[in-house]
Order: C-alpha cells, then structure tokens, then sequence
C-alpha cells in the first residue's frame, strides 16, 4: 500500500461507515464480545472527538441470539433465524448503547432492510434520518432487520449493507472490520505461496477471483462479499478498507494513515459521482418553473431551491424522483432529487419554508431541492 494513497484516503475522510461482522462481535459465536465492542466504541469517540462522523454497521445479532437460545449452529428455518434475530438483537443494541455511554457518546439503533434502500421515497426518509443523527452527535448502530425480512435473511448480508449505507450518507471511506488481516492473492489456509494485497482498484475483476470461499459458519458472507461491497461503494465515491478488527487501534491507525488492511480505491471522487448520476437521468419525471431570483441563486451560487421561488409545477413526480429545474423562459438550469411529490409541490408555490407544515401537514425538508442533490445543468 502506497504510503501517500492510505494517508489521502482514511486521514482526510470526514464521515466514515464502520462495518463489523459476526465472528468478531460474538467472539466466533461465544456470545457478545464486551472487551472488543468497547475498544471499538472508545474509538468511535476518539473520532468522533476529531470532528469525525462515524456510522457503525454491526452484524451479530443472529449469533447472538443463538448463544442466548443455547443453539451450537445456526439453523435454516427461516422462522428460526428470524427467532434469534429477535433475541439476539436486544443484547446488541444493549451492549452498544452502555459502552457509547461509557465513551461519552449517545447511540441509535437504526434496522433497515434492502427494501428501504430500493424504494426512493423510504430511502429518502432513511438518509435524512441518519444525517440528523450524526448532527446530533449520536452513533447510529444499524443492523439489518433480519427479524421480519426472509430473503434478507437467506441471501443478505452486512458487507453489502455496510456498502449501501455509505452510498446513502455518501460517506468518503468505508472500514469493513473483519476476522481476517485483509486480501490475499489466494486463500491463505490452503496456498502456503498466497500473497498479502496491500492495495488494488475497487471494481477490478481479478479481485472476485482471488476471494473465493465461503463465510464463517455464524455469518452469511465472506471475502466475495467484502469485494463485492467495495465495488459498490466505490460507485459513490468511497473508498474501503478490508482489516484485522482486532489489530489495536486499527480505526485510530486507519486514520492516521498507517498501512493497516486492504485498501481498495474508489477512482470516482464523490461528489462526481453523485453529481454524474443525477445528471445522467434521461427520463425526467417533472420540472419546475422558478423566478429569476431563485434561478440566479440555484444557477450561480450553488444554492439549494427553497419553495418561495417556485411559480410552476409540471408533471407528476413523486419524493426522490429526479425533476428539472426551469428558468422563466423555459430553459433548464439545474436539475434534482424532489423532497416532496408534485401535488404538495403546487401547494408549496411561493411560499415561505416555515410555511410547510401549516400546508401539509409535516416537513420532510425546508427545501423543494438541496444543494447535495442538486447539479447544474446550465
């Protein structure tokens, strides 16, 4: 790993996705790991303490319940998984809520689904509660919700989960915590002549070939999943890293810049990558029209659109659809992700941000359009 390229990435990230898994967090199925889970919480705090945000992904609560349930292996009904998801989940939750107290920080439990990442409108709603937490300065602790999902269950896995969510906070890293010291060229259990890598291109093909192999026996996923992971969040921008989560001060070091783990680098800066997709969109499902103040602060100042600017809605757009943005003449200037669907958007027509509950009855944003899910287009 190029000393330059693991300082730039992890030393300059400024909101990260802390995933770990299983065998870590249960101590290989012996139950919640209480010495491990706070290192990593007094960690969290250090990083948190450094003007860092910091969103942990924590498998463990299938492992967890089937320790509490006196199960030796995990079973395959999906009833049953879904059993010990429930029981096991109180103790997770439990033991990250007392050692983020201990450390000073507060915590949140988040449970999301694949499905709520799929649909726009609950992704949307899941984005802006995670951003509100980490305003907040409060953890969030996400797991996914294995207890009423089936095919979670069967086929998810955190690795993608711990990917999923960095792409919905456009996180700048994410640090997959793992039982092993990262990538090697083949399985080191069976080729005595694998080799370490220490850095590679997130998304490149020979990397699936070299992590072949199946998962631990309390968890569902395996190094494929870590590479596949990667892959995805290098589409927003983040980079990963694959590490030892028992190396001492792995977080801390990771963001010191040391040579810790796989490091597999995103080539598309973040906010290209957001931008670009939001401009890639050919299907618009709407446009609206704004007043020349408002172009000229959305076209020029990068800023976000506010309703009060607003004197026209066409088409019928629902929340997260990507939607033009008109000058008075007609011409488009910007275009982006809606806060609200079209019909609530006519009612929001000039009015004043502080209007929007009196009109609707909640507030979802204070903006028709923010500057993050903006890009300008002319």
């Amino acid at each position: 790993m190029s000393a330059g390229a693991a300082s730039t990435v992890l030393r300059d990230a400024k909101r990260i996705v802390v995933k770990v898994g299983s065998s870590l967090v249960t101590n290989e199925g012996r139950g919640l790991d209480e010495g491990a889970i706070g290192e990593w919480c007094r960690q969290l705090s250090a990083l948190a303490q450094d003007g860092r945000e910091v969103i942990m992904v924590s498998s463990g609560a299938i492992a967890e319940g089937m320790k509490r349930l006196g199960w030796a292996t995990r079973p395959h009904q999906v009833h049953e998984l879904q059993a010990a998801a429930a029981v096991g989940q109180m103790g997770l939750a439990q033991m990250y809520e007392t050692k983020l107290r201990e450390n000073g920080l507060g915590s949140a439990q988040v449970l999301l689904t694949h499905a709520d990442l799929a649909d726009r409108e609950r992704y949307l709603n899941a984005r802006s509660t995670l951003l509100t937490l980490l305003q907040l300065k409060v953890i969030p602790v996400i797991n996914e919700n294995d207890t009423v999902v089936n095919d979670e269950i069967k086929f998810g896995d955190n690795d993608t989960l711990g990917a999923l969510v960095a792409n919905l906070v456009e996180a700048d890293a994410l640090v997959i915590l793992t039982d092993q010291k990262g990538l090697f060229s083949a399985d080191p259990r069976k080729d005595p002549a694998a080799v370490f890598v220490h850095e590679a291109r997130a998304g490149d093909p020979a990397l699936e070939a070299m992590a072949g192999g199946a998962g631990s026996s309390l968890g569902r996923g395996g190094m494929i999943t870590k590479i596949l992971a990667a892959k995805r969040a290098a589409g927003s921008g983040a980079s990963t890293v694959i590490a030892w989560g028992r190396e001492p001060d792995c977080l801390l070091r990771l963001v010191r810049g040391d040579a810790i783990g796989t490091l597999l680098l995103a080539t598309t800066q973040k906010k290209q990558a957001r931008k670009q997709w939001i401009s890639d969109h050919l299907q618009l499902r709407g446009a609206i029209t704004v007043d020349e103040g408002a172009a000229a602060k959305v076209r020029d100042d990068g800023k976000s659109l506010l309703p009060i600017g607003m004197t026209a809605v066409e088409g019928d757009f629902s929340r997260g659809d990507v939607i033009a943005i008109r000058d008075p003449r007609g011409g488009e200037i910007a275009r982006g992700l809606a806060n609200y669907a079209a019909a609530e958007a006519r009612l929001l027509c000039r009015k004043a941000s502080g209007d929007i509950e009196r009109l609707l009855g909640y507030v979802a944003e204070p903006e028709m359009v923010h500057r993050t899910n903006l890009v300008v287009t002319r």
